[in-house]
């Protein structure tokens, strides 16, 4: 697992990612708990369970926009913006990567024709216009 750490505050994490080729624990951690999106990297043997279960209605009060990519097949780019909007880094994540961006912007080039990836973001949504700010 990999974390990408801020410049203005070197003790703040902007993302972390983790490429397919290390995920060999049962579970990576890729958030700390205080983040609003939560996410692990799996490694599962034949036969692990998972007993049934739920989640208890938890209220959650939030402020801000965390987002995961998860690559399923392809190539493309993650350009990784600080929270002074200056560029850090590129991370290339191919299939079976994926990535959490915390805080700080980025940006999305696609590298590789017919690149398929989710994405994935708390909500709710309140359309184009009132959820993003142009860096450049």
């Amino acid at each position: 697992m990999h974390k990408i750490y801020s410049r203005v505050d070197n003790e703040t994490v902007i993302c972390s990612y983790v490429k397919r080729a290390d995920i060999t624990d049962y579970r990576t951690d890729m958030s700390d708990p205080s983040e609003i999106l939560q996410g692990c990297a799996r490694s599962l043997k034949k036969d692990t369970y998972v007993k049934p279960h739920y989640h208890l209605p938890i209220e959650r009060t939030i402020t801000g926009t965390q987002e995961a990519w998860i690559v399923l097949e392809g190539k493309l780019i993650a350009g990784i913006h600080d929270m002074d909007n200056t560029k850090l880094e590129d991370v290339e994540l191919t299939n079976g990567d994926i990535i959490i961006l915390y805080r700080g912007g980025h940006s999305l080039k696609v590298i590789e024709d017919n690149t398929i990836f989710y994405e994935l973001k708390n909500g709710p949504y309140h359309g184009y216009e009132n959820d993003k700010k142009f860096i450049e």
